[in-house]
């Protein structure tokens, strides 16, 4: 029996800052004081907040340690684990008060999260299944088998109400249910862990930190629908994601809760991976299909629908990974207790990658109705540098951008949507006065143009036209006619293509040009960057008045565009400045300003 549990984060986040360094050098010095006996060192996924890591936990206090590097192990060893003093200097400063050291969910990042799919992660060590039956892992699965038929379990799911967390946000009973009333010789479940949204990471993290609720989840849902085999699609760019799926699978399959004869039911099932090379149009949900069959992935036309004719041509329900993450925990807890949290028509929590400028940037898990403000004021600690709140933009280039004015508004499905924005899978990025939401719709449709899949003519060609006027306009070269050609380019876009990435891939324009107008029309009319973003619109000037003549700013100009003599006002040659800024950074008198 340890007296003290050392948890460590190994998610991507935190083992891009060396935790497997401090891992290491934690258990040499532990081993080193003698301590072996007396202290486990456990490797978990993420705790969330991920600009601290690496993050280390000591238990049974629950001291919180943020940012630890490879020096700070033979003080924490020696001070906190053998002699018990907390080594205050060290811990995240918001869990240390005047009053001593207070609990980290007690925290305004945790304090008003609700974790369900995120129950586990940073909790147990992903890579031993002993861990997760320990929090009652696969007792649903059990409970299906031997206690509940196939249309119990889905009456569960409709009652509980829960939508897929993946973007259209359909509703699951409903997906299993049609897939279930079609009688076929084969079935298959689906797993979608494409995650290719820029700026998401909700699904690595749950595949890193709790691998078996995805593979227990997949088994119910074998079972509710009469599938005996699923498959799991996730980016080969996740690696600690993958390599920790293939550890569970095999652990599963030991444990005999993947195969045949499952909890000797007579239930067989069983999961594979299939890697994804990274294509953004393989997280719509016919495309990953295709791509699972060998071929190169590209959407069919719908219907037939995946459950009545999906992965080889057979039935076939999809999920994404958060979806699955709260099927377990609907099974033991009831669908009462799921429908209790969130709003009337989204019920349960809704799990988000907050980043962007933002104080927390990391994962975090709400209730449904949650507003806008309090994830970002309170949770994410506020905007950095006492600047603005501008937007945010919800769900990456599928999605569309909020303003200011909806600050206050409760996110869920239908009231995202009623703005122009969309939940999607999670991405929730801030945005303050210094962006350019003209550069901002720029920045998506540059990224779903690469992605598109060419199939359809509307998404080629017409998301590329869309680009060509936006780079026009952040040029200053557009007309008011080619902002009408835009808006229209964007319903006919949405209207006519073929799959969801076609169809959304307006939605940052149609948002930004509903909210931001005036920006749209500053840059066309007046061939002004309101935010000063846009480099072929700005003009850098010096205040002749501040100006002390130091000749920093010409020493730094890697263009020799600023012209002066030592102690006298100095000049921007416009001609030659090629707009870095480099010059407005380095001035120490505040005497440079961008137009």
């Amino acid at each position: 029996m340890y007296r003290s549990h050392v948890l460590v984060c190994g998610g991507t986040g935190c083992t891009s800052s060396g935790s497997p360094q401090i891992i290491e050098r934690l258990k040499d010095e532990i081993e080193r004081q003698g301590l072996s006996d007396e202290v486990a060192v456990i490797q978990t996924g993420c705790h969330g907040l991920c600009a601290l890591g690496p993050i280390m936990i000591v238990y049974p206090d629950a001291s919180f340690y943020s940012m630890v590097k490879v020096e700070d192990i033979p003080e924490i060893v020696s001070e906190h684990l053998l002699k018990g003093r907390v080594v205050t200097r060290l811990l995240y400063d918001e869990t240390v008060t005047s009053a001593g050291v207070k609990a980290l969910i007690d925290t305004d990042f945790y304090k008003k999260q609700h974790r369900v799919a995120l129950r586990n992660c940073g909790v147990i060590n992903p890579e031993v299944i002993d861990e997760y039956i320990g929090t009652g892992g696969y007792e649903a699965l059990g409970k299906v088998l031997t206690e509940m038929t196939p249309d119990d379990v889905i009456q569960v799911l409709l009652d509980s109400g829960l939508r897929g967390r993946g973007g259209g946000g359909f509703p699951t009973g409903l997906k299993w249910k049609l897939a279930k009333q079609n009688d076929a010789d084969q079935k298959y479940v689906c797993c979608n862990a494409d995650e290719g949204d820029p700026g998401a990471f909700m699904d690595r993290s749950v595949l890193e930190g709790d691998p078996h609720v995805v593979l227990e989840a997949m088994a119910i849902a074998g079972y509710a629908i009469g599938a005996n085999q699923g498959y799991i699609y996730v980016r080969a760019e996740y690696p600690i994601a993958v390599d920790r799926l293939r550890i569970a699978i095999d652990q599963a399959r030991e444990y005999n809760l993947l195969g045949k004869d499952i909890f000797g039911t007579g239930f067989d099932f069983d999961i594979d991976l299939r890697l994804g090379a990274g294509a953004f149009v393989c997280g719509e949900e016919t495309a990953l299909m295709t791509s699972i069959e060998g071929k190169r992935g590209e959407p069919r036309p719908r219907p037939p629908f995946p459950a009545q004719k999906g992965l080889f041509g057979k039935p076939t329900i999809l999920n994404n990974v958060e979806t699955y993450a709260n099927i377990p925990q609907i099974i033991l807890n009831g669908p009462e207790w799921f429908a209790s949290m969130g709003t009337e028509k989204s019920k349960g929590t809704k799990v988000f990658a907050l980043g962007g400028k933002i104080h927390n940037t990391g994962l975090v898990e709400i209730p449904m109705g949650t507003t806008l403000r309090e994830v970002i004021e309170e949770i994410g600690g506020g905007i950095p540098n006492g600047k603005k709140f501008k937007a945010a933009q919800t769900g990456g280039p599928s999605g569309g951008c909020i303003p200011a004015e909806h600050f206050d508004i409760p996110i869920d499905y239908d009231n995202l949507i009623s703005i122009g924005s969309m939940m999607g899978s999670g991405g929730l990025i801030v945005m303050d006065e210094d962006d350019c939401m003209v550069d901002i719709a720029k920045f998506f449709l540059e990224f779903t143009v690469e992605e598109s899949c060419g199939k359809c003519t509307p998404c080629r060609v017409g998301t590329r036209r869309m680009l060509e006027i936006l780079t026009k306009i952040t040029k200053g070269q557009a007309t008011m006619e080619d902002l009408d050609k835009l808006e229209e380019l964007c319903y006919y876009i949405k209207n006519n293509s073929l799959c969801g990435l076609g169809q959304t891939a307006p939605n940052p324009v149609l948002s930004t040009l509903r909210y931001f107008r005036d920006e749209y029309e500053a840059h066309i009319k007046e061939k002004r960057c309101p935010a000063g973003v846009c480099k072929a619109l700005l003009s850098y000037v010096i205040d002749r008045d501040k100006c002390r003549g130091c000749t920093l700013c010409a020493r730094n100009c890697p263009a020799g565009a600023i012209i002066g003599s030592v102690k006298s006002p100095h000049i921007i040659d416009t001609e030659k400045c090629v707009k870095c800024g480099a010059c407005m950074e380095k001035c120490k008198f505040g005497a440079i300003s961008k137009r």
